[in-house]
């Protein structure tokens, strides 16, 4: 079934592209603000964009908080969703002032980072540190802005959990049951890991 994009509304009663690109991974960014208060947030719109060097962006639909702060210093940590770690993830989705921190309004425990300012998650199976090396408002097929900001942060430093490395030192995904974004409220569980070498 065919439908142009500007009848995608008239056909369904949600738009189907975020279950459509689907599964995604979550961006669960802390960053820190100016005066020093600790924020963090998810973003479904998340991902490497690069291996050389390591690099990863995320998109904020609207100026909050979390790019606020990725502005003003340049810094941000993404922090790996573990299964256990999802309603807490869910709750600091919530809007809070920017005096406000979701650390503490969801009692989510805090580690240092090494190499940047904004803390992480301390439970988190890993955390990305990362500096800031893009901030772009995205343009629309006319030219026009969007109200979308695209952030892109390069890897300074890497942290995982010991107990979530593998004997023969790997990152264990499987064992951290990493949750995913799908359409919707839905999201999906990480489920059988394989391997499949490429030709």
């Amino acid at each position: 079934m065919y439908t142009p994009i500007e009848k995608i509304r008239d056909v369904f009663p949600f738009d189907p592209f975020k279950a459509i690109v689907a599964p995604r991974p979550i961006g669960w960014i802390s960053t820190i603000s100016k005066a020093g208060i600790p924020n963090i947030a998810p973003y479904s719109f998340f991902g490497a964009v690069s291996s050389d060097p390591n690099m990863l962006g995320f998109t904020s639909s609207g100026i909050k908080d979390t790019l606020e702060n990725c502005r003003e210093t340049g810094e941000f940590v993404f922090n790996v969703v573990s299964g256990e770690l999802l309603e807490a993830m869910n709750q600091t989705a919530k809007a809070l002032g920017p005096d406000e921190s979701e650390f503490d309004f969801v009692s989510l425990e805090k580690a240092g980072s090494h190499l940047v300012k904004p803390p992480r998650v301390a439970d988190s199976p890993a955390a990305l540190e990362c500096k800031v090396v893009s901030i772009r408002q995205l343009d629309n097929l006319e030219g026009g802005k969007t109200e979308s900001w695209f952030t892109i942060g390069q890897v300074v430093g890497v942290y995982i959990n010991p107990k979530y490395i593998t004997t023969d030192k790997r990152f264990d995904t499987a064992k951290a049951r990493i949750p995913s974004r799908c359409g919707y409220m839905d999201y999906m569980s990480a489920g059988e890991v394989f391997e499949l070498l490429r030709p």
